[in-house]
């Protein structure tokens, strides 16, 4: 087989959770897969983080936007190959296409009502974009696949899908999320000192920054400890405004925001932190749930949508929408050891059921079968 695979961003320096998934299955494919030939369109980009092998070629398309791209220049391109199939990993592909389609489509949050307005003119721009091509790409598509049970069913309830057009395959998490027993070497570049609390957060409305925010003032009032938080992928500024909307501006310095914190140093921060909070409201997947479990950091999730498949029934689930739960369910973590202990073994125990190379195996499965 000639399989064509979209990873158009995985060469981009500050990656995020779709290239991850993107670059994690290629990588897989290249070790359990030495028969097939597979052709990997990428935009040109510093992170060169993929090398081709005898049957994984690596073909760069370069265009000025990102519509252009994948509308125009990537069908030409797989045209030209003569590919057997395109499988494009990141929600949406090219309307008009040479040969079967298969589409990972992440979420549908884009067809959702929005839970806030968002400043940010590059998702916005995304946003507008999935409305206006999946709905067209979808009826062409010979599989679609997403990375939850939950998202399964709530793609195929909102869109009417066919039960045989859809699936769901796990993410995996990398292996180099792991305990670490030496970290503080790194962990210093970003926070002072040891056992603190961490956060991943960003402008887009789902990652919940106001309300984790208010949980950590909360959290201030009332506990012995008073560990600092570490926010990743949030600037100052936007931070500032969230901290004055929420009347909460005596806490900034309790706080640590060094903005993008590269893949490579994030397993440290994992290790280093007494607890990681991943208090979205809405998640397909939640990879970094699993990175923190991996490292034996208890992890607070949210209660709704793809969470608590993920996490898991003994994981620690909190109403996103309630910042009292949240700070609730952080008190119990540091006031109690035993049940502190019990959520690292778990974590540990937990992450077993997930690995990319189960993800590239269900993959392959998919290509045979829609060339068979």
């Amino acid at each position: 087989m000639k399989i064509a695979i979209e990873a158009q961003r995985i060469f981009r320096p500050n990656k995020h959770g779709m290239d991850f998934v993107a670059l994690e299955s290629i990588r897989e494919l290249q070790k359990v897969d030495k028969e097939n030939e597979y052709y990997i369109f990428v935009s040109p980009g510093e992170d060169r983080c993929l090398e081709e092998t005898p049957n994984m070629h690596i073909i760069e398309v370069n265009c000025p936007t990102y519509p252009l791209w994948e509308q125009v220049a990537l069908p030409r391109t797989v045209a030209k190959i003569k590919a057997d199939l395109l499988h494009c990993t990141s929600n949406t592909a090219p309307i008009y296409c040479p040969v079967p389609l298969i589409l990972t489509l992440h979420d549908i949050i884009f067809l959702e009502p929005r839970q806030s307005g968002n400043k940010s003119f590059y998702q916005n721009m995304g946003w507008y974009y999935r409305r206006l091509v999946v709905p067209r790409i979808l009826p062409k598509c010979k599989k679609i696949i997403t990375v939850s049970n939950f998202e399964r069913n709530r793609i195929q309830s909102a869109l009417l899908l066919p039960d045989s057009q859809i699936t769901s395959i796990y993410n995996g998490y990398s292996r180099h999320f792991r305990p670490i027993s030496d970290v503080s070497s790194v962990t210093g570049k970003y926070i002072k000192g040891n056992e603190y609390l961490f956060f991943l957060g960003n402008t887009d409305p789902k990652k919940n920054v106001p309300r984790t925010l208010k949980a950590y003032s909360l959290y201030l009032k009332r506990s012995k400890k008073k560990r600092p938080l570490l926010i990743a992928d949030l600037k100052e500024d936007k931070l500032d405004i969230i901290l004055k909307e929420q009347g909460i501006e005596d806490i900034k310095p309790y706080l640590y925001y060094p903005g993008y914190i590269p893949n490579k140093d994030l397993a440290y921060l994992y290790n280093g932190a007494y607890a990681f909070l991943y208090t979205s409201l809405r998640e397909s997947f939640g990879i970094p749930m699993l990175e923190a479990m991996a490292c034996g950091t208890p992890v607070i999730t949210g209660n709704t949508s793809a969470m608590p498949e993920i996490a898991g029934e003994e994981g620690i689930q909190a109403d996103p929408f309630n910042e009292e739960d949240i700070t609730i369910k952080l008190l119990q973590l540091e006031n109690d050891h035993s049940y502190y202990i019990r959520q690292v073994e778990y974590g540990l125990q937990r992450v077993n059921k997930f690995s990319w190379e189960n993800t590239a195996l269900s993959l392959l499965e998919i290509y045979r079968n829609i060339l068979k």
